[in-house]
């Protein structure tokens, strides 16, 4: 028996693949494995080539695996594209329609199963999936009685009739490719889960889920990859809480559509990919200088323009930090796990009622929506921060307006909210007094922007790097964002194994930048690797410019669209730790 497995199904978009995956991934949830998924699809609604690939674990599991164990296949490009995945001895379930032949130099089982012909035989060549499906938990020697209760659950609304035929496409799947296997594969038989339960979601449903407990009542936003699902799980849940989500024209009436309703008093956010947030900038500084608490979510994908939508990349971070004209303080959080994706939203919020500043919460496609296993969230960690809101406002004598941007020692001003007695006062864009009326005077200007920009001066934030340092004088320190955390750790531990003193940061404060608790890590490392999913660097030279060190600092970049693999990173420290080049380490 085994304790970990790889899963990858491919078809064209469309035709079922999601589904199968849903399903597939629910059972085996429902048996306590811990599950990392990747989603592989084109940006089109039918049509194009789509893959989805599950590792399955005994263990926590945060990074997608280097090769492939079983590959489920609806066409021949599916196995063309993907087979030279499989490990020595992989097995690949396919589609006996398009008669599947195995690429040269692939030494794998071929299971061809008339998985098309199965589901017309019972209706509809819909059921395919769960044709596929059945094949795939046979194989496993898994419980086909736990299938057939996610079985049930996916098709119950749709009626018995429907259920029971679906169910009777899993038992023919099933028995088909055990009759041609002969029996379970014992390579391929998983050791029995904890039964423990856990959660499975993306990262955005995380987010979703975040922002309610948080106190989010109100959502504006338009749709975009990958951060459409925010909205989507948004739009079921809120109304259950008295909150809304509004769908805007664009992505510049969301963010000023937030900003209001958060001036009125209102948890408020919104969420987008790359192009989304180019368009909210100079709002973003209406919010910097109206000192407006808003939350923005960031989920970066391939650019520039519309690039690689449904594709891996960490390519915003100079746009986030720098992309607002002027100067306004703004906090910008990384979570890199489904938890801190939860969490970090709580915290977001808390942060920008506080700070009376914007925040913005990014997130990268894989984190976005990758599905994954995570603990059960604690909700007794959850603490509800509103900052320094002002009741009862005093009569004054002169009948002058509220100072709502009183200049005070820490930068944070009282904030009233609307139809408070007593707290009347201006709200402008352009640079204003204590009161919000406009001033162009020198000395005001200094005075306010010096008010504004102290505000973060002494920025308080749990965690701001998560450090796992077991080495005083690393070889090499590897750093990373989002995402890329688990295939770190993963990496990690095999240059461990292979004797390289190895330690991790991942950087979740990406402005203000933690140069305290960086800094003192990198001088410790002989090297340093950067590991980003973009072209230029951008986390290096952001690290470079607030703690130097640029002869240590060694780049690791991956902007093709996929996501690092722990082999990848493997192979670049070991280059980094022997001085070599690849070439080299081949020969």
């Amino acid at each position: 028996m085994i304790s970990q497995l790889s899963w990858k199904i491919g078809g064209q978009q469309g035709e079922g693949v999601e589904s199968t995956d849903r399903i597939f991934s629910t059972a085996l949830n429902r048996l306590g494995y811990y599950l990392y998924g990747y989603r592989h699809f084109s940006s089109r609604i039918k049509g194009g080539h789509t893959n989805n690939k599950i590792r399955i674990s005994t263990k926590p599991i945060r990074a997608i695996s280097d090769d492939l164990d079983i590959l489920v296949a609806f066409d021949q490009e599916s196995i063309d594209l993907n087979a030279r995945e499989l490990r020595s001895g992989g097995v690949i379930v396919a589609d006996a329609k398009f008669s599947p032949t195995v690429p040269e130099g692939v030494k794998a089982t071929l299971f061809s199963v008339p998985i098309t012909s199965i589901a017309e035989e019972l209706g509809t060549s819909l059921m395919k999936n769960m044709v596929a499906s059945g094949a795939s938990w046979a194989l496993l020697g898994l419980p086909i009685e736990v299938f057939n209760k996610a079985v049930q659950e996916e098709f119950g609304r749709k009626g018995l009739a429907i259920v029971e035929k679906n169910i009777e496409a899993v038992k023919r799947g099933a028995e088909f490719v055990l009759e041609l296997a002969g029996g379970p594969i014992e390579g391929f038989k998983l050791e029995p889960a904890d039964g423990k339960p856990k959660m499975f979601m993306i990262g955005n449903d995380a987010i979703g889920l975040g922002s309610v407990a948080a106190g989010c009542r109100i959502m504006s936003a338009y749709p975009i990859t990958p951060a459409t699902e925010i909205m989507e799980y948004l739009i079921k849940r809120l109304p259950k809480f008295g909150g809304t989500v509004i769908q805007t024209e664009d992505e510049i009436a969301a963010i000023t559509m937030a900003i209001g309703s958060s001036y009125a008093g209102v948890r408020t956010m919104t969420a987008s990919a790359g192009p989304g947030l180019s368009l909210m900038m100079e709002a973003i500084g209406l919010a910097g200088m109206t000192e407006t608490p808003v939350v923005i979510v960031d989920t970066q994908r391939g650019g520039p323009s519309t690039g690689l939508p449904t594709k891996q990349e960490q390519s915003d971070i100079n746009a986030l930090i720098n992309g607002t004209h002027g100067e306004i303080p703004k906090i910008v959080l990384a979570p890199s796990s489904i938890e801190e994706c939860f969490y970090d939203t709580i915290q977001a919020f808390n942060l920008a009622e506080k700070y009376q500043v914007p925040v913005i919460l990014v997130t990268d496609l894989q984190l976005s929506l990758g599905k994954q296993s995570c603990e059960i969230l604690d909700y007794n960690k959850i603490n509800i921060d509103r900052g320094y809101i002002v009741k009862d406002i005093p009569e004054r004598e002169d009948k002058s307006m509220f100072n709502r941007y009183a200049v005070t020692e820490n930068g944070i001003s009282p904030r009233v909210l609307p139809g408070e007695k007593n707290g009347i006062h201006h709200v402008t864009g352009v640079e204003h007094d204590e009161s919000g009326r406009p001033s162009e005077s020198p000395t005001n200007r200094k005075k306010m922007m010096d008010k504004r920009l102290r505000k973060l001066n002494k920025l308080q934030l749990n965690d701001p790097i998560h450090l796992q340092a077991p080495h005083l004088d690393p070889e090499i320190l590897i750093i990373g964002m989002g995402s890329t955390g688990g295939t770190i750790d993963e990496a990690r531990r095999r240059l461990e194994e292979d004797g390289v003193e190895t330690n991790h940061m991942t950087v979740r404060l990406l402005h203000p930048f933690p140069i305290n608790e960086v800094l003192p890590q990198i001088e410790k490392a002989k090297k340093v690797l950067v590991l980003e999913n973009n072209a230029t660097g951008q986390l290096a030279n952001l690290i470079k410019m607030n703690v130097g060190h640029h002869d240590k600092i060694v780049n690791v970049l991956k902007y093709d669209g996929n996501p690092f693999l722990p082999s990848e990173i493997y192979s670049e420290c070991m280059k980094a730790a022997h001085n070599k080049s690849q070439e080299e380490l081949v020969k």
